[in-house]
Parts: structure tokens; C-alpha cells; sequence
């Protein structure tokens, strides 16, 4: 008997030069090192993992308050707290040696030296399929400009991230500008693979009885459904001028939402916020993609853009 054919997968996705088995990664932030999920889901299920932000040292992150519950969504004001980029590579990777898909690092820095240092560390570790630029970061050098507001800014880390490393370059831009464009044609002036999009949108609560901030740094990061509309729409605008693939984000809880995303223009979307509630919410997006790819008879490819005028 001559061998069976490789049954062709519709839900299969190509990213700077990578093969997912899906389109749905987690979101950084959301689904620690990715090793602690395990317990509640199958990981093998998911296109990729994108790791808690990794940082050249560790930090403690914010002090509490750091979490409030808001209208659809949340306002987190973690500080970015991590294990720092050496322990993740001793640690924490080697959990996921036996997990069939794609290990995302997320990095950041206060600094353009941080993140190539970053970059340059994880490059020389095995198990890390790709690196994702947090460039919502402020750069203390320039006196507090944030990477991710400042396309000049953004030019240089990204730049200087893809002479650092090997791995295909995502970068994860932020949502508080003015044009989002100017941001995408940054990134990819500077050498990225691929974009992703959105990071929270800057929020605040305020405790009317003691007439404070609900979280000690006053401020925070909205996620979840509330933002997803604005998230959407970023994601559409971003695909007219894009000419790497883009990975949407933004309060994805269903397959509904997801397709959206696919439909605006990316070819893969993250999950984030919804993992606090339903642990295993990813594994759930997928089988839905699958299920509406199955009813409509057509591969993802074929949905990716595929928003009709009118």
C-alpha cells in the first residue's frame, strides 16, 4: 500500500517564516510561563505560547493594589513583574520541552541595551521560536519617552533587536497614539517579522468613598472585551499599510470575536484577559474557528482580510 496523504489543515498559519498549527497564541501577561496552564488544559492544542515579559533582571513589579475589576474588562498595574531572562532559561523553558507548539518570548527594557541584551540571551537558548518587543516601555535614557508612542524611538529598539537575534521579531505596539500607521511603518523599517496589536489602553478607577485611586499607581492597562471594538479597528487600519503578517488582540473571549480580528486583517490574534476566567478560554477559540471554517467550507487563508466594503 503506498502511504497515506498528509491530510492538509485548514487552520494552519504562516508567520515570519514559522508554521502554527492555528491561529490563536496566548497573550503575554496573561499565562505566566505557560507551564502553569498545563494542569488545566492541553498546551499542545494552542498555534503558540507567548511567555510573561522577560526583563534583564527580575522585578518585583507595581505594589498593590495592581488589579481592579472594571465594566467588561480590568485595569492591571502589574509593573511588568517578572523571574528576569536568565531564570526563565534555566527554569522556566525547560517545563515546556515536551509541549508540541511554538514558544513566544516576550521582552522589554528601559533601555535599547536591555532589550538587545535580552534578545541576544534568548537567542542562544533552545526552545524559543520568536521574540515579541514590548515596546510600551519607557526609555529612561530619553528622559521618559516611550518606545512604542515615538516611531523614532520604536525604529531604533527594533532595529537594533533585529541585529541581536536570529529569531523572527514580532513587535507588540502600543494603542496610545495618534496614528497607528506611523507605528507599523516604524516597526517595519526597523526590521520586524511581524506586528502585534493591541497592548491595554491607559485606564484609571477611582474609590468615590475615599476619593482615591483604586490601584497605588493611580493609573493601569484596560483589558479585556471593553477595549475590543477600539482594538478591531486598530487592527483593520494597521492591515491597509501593513506589509508583514499582523497578530490581533484585544478582549478576544470567543471565536466570535477572534474571526473579527481575521476578518479586519490579522492573521492570528492572542488571548489574554479572558484566560483569568476560563483557563483553558484559547484551547475554546480554536475549536470555534475550526467549527465556523468547517460551516463556511473554506481554509483561514481564505478569511484573513476578507471584510467586505458596505
Amino acid at each position: 500500500m503506498g502511504r497515506a496523504l498528509k491530510r492538509e489543515n485548514p487552520l494552519e498559519v504562516r508567520i515570519a517564516g514559522l508554521s502554527f498549527k492555528n491561529p490563536v497564541m496566548t497573550a503575554s501577561g496573561t499565562f505566566g510561563y505557560g507551564s502553569e496552564f498545563a494542569p488545566y488544559m492541553d498546551l499542545n492544542k494552542l498555534g503558540a505560547i507567548v511567555v510573561k515579559g522577560l526583563s534583564l533582571y527580575p522585578r518585583q513589579g507595581n505594589p498593590g493594589p495592581r488589579i481592579v475589576e472594571t465594566p467588561s474588562g480590568m485595569l492591571n498595574a502589574i509593573g511588568l513583574q517578572n523571574v528576569g531572562v536568565d531564570d526563565f532559561i534555566e527554569r522556566k523553558l525547560p517545563l515546556l520541552k515536551g509541549v508540541d507548539t511554538h514558544v513566544i518570548a516576550n521582552i522589554f527594557g528601559e533601555t535599547v541595551e536591555d532589550y538587545v541584551e535580552v534578545a541576544r540571551r534568548l537567542d542562544a537558548a533552545k526552545g524559543v521560536a520568536a521574540l515579541e518587543i514590548n515596546i510600551s516601555c519607557p526609555n529612561v535614557k530619553k528622559g521618559g519617552i516611550v518606545f512604542g508612542t515615538d516611531p523614532n524611538e520604536a525604529f531604533k529598539v527594533v532595529s537594533a533587536v533585529r541585529k541581536a537575534t536570529r529569531l523572527p521579531v514580532i513587535t507588540k505596539l502600543s494603542p496610545n497614539v495618534t496614528d497607528i500607521k506611523v507605528m507599523v511603518k516604524a516597526a517595519e523599517d526597523g526590521g520586524s517579522d511581524a506586528i502585534s496589536l493591541i497592548n491595554t489602553i491607559t485606564g484609571m478607577a477611582i474609590d468615590v468613598e475615599r476619593r482615591r485611586p483604586v490601584l497605588a499607581t493611580a493609573t493601569g492597562g484596560l483589558s479585556g472585551p471593553a477595549i475590543r471594538p477600539i482594538a478591531v479597528r486598530m487592527v483593520w487600519q494597521a492591515a491597509q499599510v501593513a506589509k508583514v503578517p499582523i497578530i490581533g488582540m484585544g478582549g478576544i473571549v470567543t471565536a466570535k470575536d477572534a474571526l473579527e480580528f481575521i476578518i479586519a486583517g490579522a492573521t492570528a490574534v492572542q488571548v489574554g484577559t479572558a484566560n483569568f476566567i476560563e483557563p483553558d478560554a484559547s484551547v475554546k477559540v480554536v475549536d470555534g474557528i475550526e467549527e465556523y471554517l468547517v460551516r463556511k467550507n473554506m481554509k483561514l487563508e481564505e478569511l484573513i482580510g476578507s471584510l467586505r466594503s458596505g
